[in-house]
């Protein structure tokens, strides 16, 4: 069934200097032939001499496989803005064209079905505010109880994804909220856990500062001020060949997250509320963040031990 669809939903490629991740990547978005294909690129990096050729072969590969009807339409810096700047001023330009748009990095490779299933959901959710993005991602370890073909979340995994202009809009690389909304109870009330709570407060406050070069801890902190949800498959469909050398933010320690994809069944079986599914949320809180937890917990002892024996 897969095959017989027709995708109308522009893609946006997310890439820079990996020609053989891009390649794999590209050959998806190939067979998926969407009408319209924006690249976004970052510049060549100061200190790295080879960047330059490896950005020049990861474009040609884009400009010479091109060979359906497709409109393609480049951004790419002439000077390295980071992955943090480059992604959001990327698809500030990409929404400031489109309504909405399905969202693929250069490391991360869908099953076929992964189109199929953002466009249905774009029509679907497209004038629901309470629904913020779609995920190609699941990284639990059964399906949801009910049956359905994915569920609600609150945590917005960004390998392969799709999103509309108006929760784009909802993007505050400033995170102006967060100074007033750390103070409160909101984030624990929230998540429904105080340690998740700590842990994202670190992440929150390590980013805000410029400590963490991320556009993705932005894009979940503007989505959650908002109590925005997000749409995730029951099963997993992008799986993420980055775990590499050339990796930017993971490595191979990291490969537990680099799971298979395959391809979504259809059609699709929707939940019967737009409601957040606490359990896969917990799941993903203790088996995805918990390391993050406990180094947070070590860091706190050690800095308390610190000043014990001052």
């Amino acid at each position: 069934m897969a095959e017989l669809f027709h995708l109308e939903t522009p893609v946006v490629f997310l890439v820079f200097n990996r020609p053989a991740h891009t390649r794999r990547v590209f050959e998806q978005i190939r067979r998926a032939q969407p009408p319209r294909l924006y690249i976004v690129g970052d510049g060549p990096r100061p200190d790295r001499a080879d960047d330059v050729s490896l950005m020049r072969e990861v474009r040609s590969i884009i400009a010479q496989g091109v060979d359906w009807p497709c409109e393609v339409r480049t951004n790419y810096a002439e000077t390295n803005l980071g992955c943090g700047r480059r992604v959001s001023s990327g698809l500030d330009w990409v929404f400031a064209q489109e309504t909405e748009a399905i969202v693929l990095e250069d490391d991360c490779v869908p099953d076929p079905t992964f189109f199929r299933f953002c466009g249905e959901l774009l029509a679907r959710y497209r004038d629901d505010p309470r629904v913020g993005m779609i995920s190609g991602c699941n990284f639990q370890l059964r399906p949801p109880a009910n049956g359905s073909s994915y569920y609600f979340s609150a945590y917005n995994h960004v390998w392969g994804w799709a999103a509309w202009r108006r929760s784009w809009q909802l993007f505050d690389w400033q995170m102006a909220r967060w100074p007033e909304l750390r103070s409160s109870a909101w984030l624990s009330d929230f998540l429904g856990s105080r340690m998740a709570a700590m842990y994202w407060r670190e992440v929150f406050d390590m980013t805000r500062a410029g400590e963490i070069e991320t556009w993705a801890c932005r894009w979940t902190f503007s989505l959650w001020a908002h109590g925005v949800l997000a749409v995730l498959p029951a099963k997993n469909l992008v799986t993420n060949i980055g775990f590499d050398s050339a990796a930017t933010h993971f490595s191979s320690r990291d490969n537990w997250l680099s799971r298979a994809g395959y391809p979504m069944s259809f059609p699709l079986y929707y939940p019967d509320q737009i409601v957040r599914d606490i359990v896969a949320d917990h799941f993903t809180e203790r088996h995805i963040y918990a390391i993050g937890w406990k180094r947070m917990v070590k860091d706190c002892l050690l800095r308390a031990r610190r000043s014990w024996l001052r």
